[in-house]
């Protein structure tokens, strides 16, 4: 007696299966696909340079990008709401400047740390009003803040402020090793950072409100949730953060500088977006922000590599973007018409 297979019966069962994971999991597709391409960019850079993957330069990584980490765990909790926050960068530079300052005149770290990360969230605080309770466009009135947040770093100074702090500088100093890797209090602090949000996200209440507000605000208001407070609180985290990674770049650059940060916005939004979180809200993951960011240095690192220069930089990193772009939200539409 033979046994038989029936292979149509199998591919049928097999290809139900897909499409209910895919339907079931649809928001975790682009965060996927931004894993895949980090492996995919990894592997090639490595084939291509012998010494990419070495582990100082995989530990350098998340030193060189850690400001840019803790930034984009901010905009994970704007864009989710559905909004945009275009101050970070300004945000930063003005936190940063104002830090290196206030260092200069012999203030303590411990102070001034938290006056930095209070600055951002003040001004977080305001293009939240703006945006809830005035009505005004998120692009317009975080526009303002950026102007607002650049003007302040001007008015603290001018020009360079070096910071010869030494609790600061240890932030940025210490290496702590295992082998060959290591990790800066820089690159801990941004990943606690991702850790903490993910944790807010995930398993409070006002994480599962920011989500139900990028789903659908008015559903969301008919349910009894708190979409004021919601929406006012992401931008002032946004801030905190802002004003943290200005704390950040300034031990990690050893001085302050009112220019610095310019177009850093752009960086940020772009990480969340290949990270998998969707611009219309509600949909993405903060640990997908991270793997974003690590596919923007990558890309930033292979580039450097290649000894391009800096205008073909911006060029091809552009390219990159754009198309990470279009694939994940070609996914995204797939996904919708499996359902």
């Amino acid at each position: 007696m033979t046994l038989g297979v029936d292979t149509p019966a199998v591919t049928r069962s097999m290809g139900a299966r897909y499409s209910t994971f895919v339907s079931r999991r649809a928001s975790l597709l682009p965060t996927l696909a931004a894993v895949v391409i980090l492996v995919v960019l990894l592997v090639a850079a490595q084939t291509q340079f012998d010494n990419f993957l070495s582990p100082r330069n995989m530990s350098a990584l998340l030193l060189d990008n850690a400001y840019l980490v803790v930034l984009a765990v901010g905009m994970t909790f704007v864009i989710l709401t559905g909004g945009i926050d275009l101050s970070v960068g300004s945000v930063m530079a003005f936190t940063g400047i104002l830090a290196a300052s206030l260092l200069s005149q012999g203030l303590p770290v411990w102070l001034v740390i938290p006056v930095a990360l209070a600055c951002g969230g003040l001004i977080g605080w305001m293009i939240g009003v703006l945006v809830h309770y005035f009505d005004v466009q998120p692009f317009i009135a975080s526009l303002a803040g950026l102007f607002l947040a650049r003007g302040l770093a001007y008015v603290v100074s001018l020009a360079s402020i070096r910071v010869e702090n030494e609790p600061l500088l240890w932030l940025q100093r210490t290496r702590w090793t295992v082998g060959d890797w290591y990790l800066t209090p820089t690159g801990l602090i941004a990943l606690l950072t991702v850790l903490l949000a993910f944790f807010v996200l995930h398993w409070t209440r006002f994480g599962r409100t920011v989500y139900a507000v990028g789903g659908g605000e008015q559903s969301a208001r008919l349910m009894g949730l708190k979409v004021a407070r919601t929406k006012v609180l992401v931008y002032v985290i946004s801030g905190v953060c802002g004003g943290l990674a200005g704390v950040l770049l300034t031990a990690y650059s050893g001085a302050g500088y009112p220019r610095n940060g310019i177009g850093t916005e752009l960086d940020a939004i772009a990480a969340v977006v290949i990270g998998g979180t969707l611009l219309t809200g509600g949909t993405g993951y903060v640990l997908g922000s991270l793997i974003g960011v690590l596919v923007y240095g990558t890309i930033k690192k292979v580039i450097s590599f290649m000894g391009a220069e800096q205008s073909w930089t911006q060029i091809i990193i552009g390219a990159l973007l754009l198309l990470f772009i279009v694939v994940q939200r070609l996914i995204v539409a797939r996904s919708a018409r499996r359902r």
